[in-house]
């Protein structure tokens, strides 16, 4: 009887499971590389649009602001962001926290990563996961200093998933500069 029972309530959960499933994959929120590929893509020049505006004087806390909103998916639920130059606060849990990593603002450390000025974000994956309804893209991008022409290489890991209007958006974002060896 006990066997009988548990059979059953494996069946069943099989069943809702496989339905789970299929309903993921029919919603239209499975994300393709080339969907993964061009979020990074846009990621990149919005991170070259605010240095360029704050060196042309324009409004580029509003353009920060507004880069955060339209690419991390921080009004869908919670995000992980875990920025490359931060310590005291190494984690961003709201948008005014990520805002304030790019331009500088609610948090003292912060002396605005997109000001540098960057002409040029070149992303190199190891590889992208992708899942039923969300994409992991970890690798190496590179950053162009718009001064010197020098590139300044961090290692990440991004997540992606897409929000009910189908729009790519960062859920994770984890970046550090690479390891540096210390002969003793």
């Amino acid at each position: 009887m006990k066997m009988k029972l548990l059979m059953s309530v494996l069946v069943m959960l099989v069943t809702v499971n496989f339905g789970l499933v299929q309903a993921g994959a029919e919603s239209g929120n499975k994300l393709t590389e080339r969907e993964v590929i061009a979020a990074q893509t846009k990621w990149g020049d919005a991170i070259v649009a605010i240095g360029k505006a704050y060196k042309e004087k324009n409004d580029y806390k509003t353009l920060a602001g507004e880069v955060v909103d339209e690419l991390y998916a921080y009004d869908e639920g919670r995000v992980l962001f875990k920025p490359t130059k931060a310590s005291e606060k190494p984690f961003r849990s709201t948008e005014s926290e990520a805002v304030s990593y790019f331009v500088s603002g609610t948090i003292q450390e912060d002396h605005g990563f997109a000001l540098q000025p960057w002409n040029g974000v070149r992303f190199e994956n190891h590889g992208i996961v992708l899942d039923l309804d969300s994409a992991i893209a970890m690798g190496n991008y590179y950053f162009t200093d718009a001064s010197t022409g020098v590139e300044t290489k961090v290692e990440y890991t991004f997540g992606y998933i897409k929000d009910d209007g189908g729009k790519v958006l960062i859920n994770l974002h984890h970046s550090s500069l690479p390891y540096t060896k210390v002969d003793h």
